[in-house]
């Protein structure tokens, strides 16, 4: 088997010696690339962003940005990596004194006072600047009447692209400027041509020192016996959960096994009766997958933590974390999914419903993955999700509410309903669905159940929420659709 290696900035560079669980950040601060720095170390800040050559969506290769933190440097065997200092050598003139156009923004436009954050904005604005569908508006105005408003700039910039970014010095409006004001690539940059080429394949890694192993199979069937052999073995896609526990509570494991690059979870199907969407697609890549075609994953993806994290989070790694606030649970509760799982000796599909048994506990048997999650079709017409949370974007919900209802002859045919940080684990808000079902969507019909759903689940008082806090919100968020479904309806 070939040594494990990286290639960054165009240069190719052994992983070894570093340990199986050394970081891409640490990994490229030892070698001198600095402008990689460490803020919080758990994938909030964004100061360590990288970028990443991955699969694209709509060119070959699309330039990713990610959380350095978190991502294990042998997770990267194979694979390339662009740093801030190599997009500054990457400039227009293809001269190493050249800055890159979002550099050069950022530049005028005082978009940097301390520069501690200014390395890991500028490579989330370059991910953003070559991203293939983003195009300008012909009229600039357009740009606060499309998509979501004031987040997305003339020049087609998604702001949501630096909401895993935080500046405590220079303010976010001369930041805004500078990725408002960045054009669109030029035919000879050589980062645009690179999208027009493969990326890298995944490579089979075995990369060990001492008794610590990262390990990286090349297909299903060879890590599901990996898993049945080896018991101590943790399992990663996108590291935004385990990368945590390494940097914070300095966990370690003896056996490491990726599966993130896996074909066989890296699917997705639309059939007549069904989605089926593998467990290591990146919900951005998902998000940009589905379109919009399914409205409640829609709603959900904006919300869920930063675009750098869902540049690496996956639906399989979220759900089987098992954690009761996770954002596509009570989503995914509402959609009626379920999970495919999968272990050596064959697949057995369970509904969402049931996965769930306990804190951070579930079905999952040792040696089993999830392979996917199937969500049925034809999808219910009414949908909305609403997460409580003390920021906006990049936060950790105190609750989590997600709806799915079908509503004819103003009769409510058929109500699902989801919940996040009320319990244990997520759960189905059953008690408040038969209080819908076969009512009229009319106002006591909801002043009525929405009393339901505050008593639902068994909510606790924590740093981030009081308990009666929560059940209010509960009851709220019920308030909240029918005014939100009746204003739509009216207009």
């Amino acid at each position: 088997m070939v040594a494990a290696r990286i290639t960054v900035n165009g240069k190719e560079t052994p992983i070894s010696p570093a340990a199986p669980h050394t970081t891409v950040l640490d990994f490229l601060r030892e070698r001198g690339l600095t402008g990689t720095k460490e803020g919080c170390a758990e994938g909030e800040c964004g100061a360590c962003s990288v970028l990443v050559a991955r699969p694209g969506v709509n060119k070959p290769t699309d330039w990713v940005a990610v959380n350095a933190c978190l991502v294990p440097v042998a997770a990267l065997d194979g694979q390339e990596v662009i740093t801030s200092e190599g997009l500054a050598t990457a400039g227009e003139s293809g001269t190493p004194a050249a800055l890159h156009p979002v550099q050069e923004e950022m530049a005028v436009r005082g978009g940097s006072q301390c520069g501690y954050c200014t390395p890991g904005f500028i490579c989330s604005m370059a991910s953003e600047y070559y991203r293939p569908d983003r195009c300008a508006h012909p009229d600039p105005a357009d740009a606060t009447t499309t998509g979501t408003g004031t987040e997305h700039g003339p020049n087609g910039f998604d702001l949501h692209a630096l909401s895993g970014n935080l500046c405590r010095c220079t303010g976010y409006r001369p930041i805004r400027d500078a990725a408002f004001a960045v054009g669109m690539p030029t035919e000879d940059d050589p980062l645009a041509q690179r999208r027009e080429q493969a990326p890298p394949e995944p490579v089979s890694t075995a990369y060990t020192r001492g008794e610590s192993a990262f390990l990286r199979p090349s297909t299903l069937a060879d890590a599901l016996q990996l898993l049945r052999e080896r018991t101590d073995a943790v399992v990663v896609a996108g590291s935004t959960d385990w990368g945590v526990e390494v940097n914070i509570r300095s966990r370690r494991a003896n056996c490491v096994v990726a599966v993130d690059r896996l074909p066989e979870l890296r699917e997705m199907r639309v059939e007549s009766d069904h989605i089926e969407i593998g467990a290591a697609q990146t919900l951005t890549e998902i998000e940009r997958r589905l379109d919009g075609s399914v409205p409640l994953l829609a709603e959900l993806f904006p919300q869920f933590a930063s675009r750098l994290i869902r540049n690496s989070a996956t639906l399989g790694g979220n759900l089987g974390t098992g954690s009761p606030i996770g954002d596509s649970p009570p989503v995914l509760l509402a959609l009626e999914a379920s999970v495919v799982l999968a272990d050596a000796d064959g697949e057995r599909e369970v509904p969402l419903s049931d996965y769930f048994t306990g804190y951070r506990q579930s079905v999952r048997r040792p040696g089993e993955l999830i392979r996917a999650v199937r969500i049925p079709l034809p999808l219910s017409p009414v949908a909305a999700f609403h997460k409580i949370a003390k920021r906006r974007f990049d936060d950790i919900s105190s609750v989590a509410v997600a709806f799915a209802l079908d509503i004819e002859d103003g009769i409510v045919r058929k109500a699902r309903i989801g919940l996040g940080g009320v319990a244990a684990t997520p759960i189905r808000a059953l008690a408040t669905e038969a209080a819908l079902e076969g009512k009229p969507w009319a106002a006591q019909t909801i002043e009525a159940a929405s009393q339901v759903l505050q008593a639902q689940g068994t909510p606790m008082d924590d740093h981030r929420a009081s308990a009666g806090y929560r059940s209010a919100m509960l009851g709220q968020s019920l308030l909240k659709l029918y005014a939100q479904t009746t204003e739509a309806v009216s207009s």
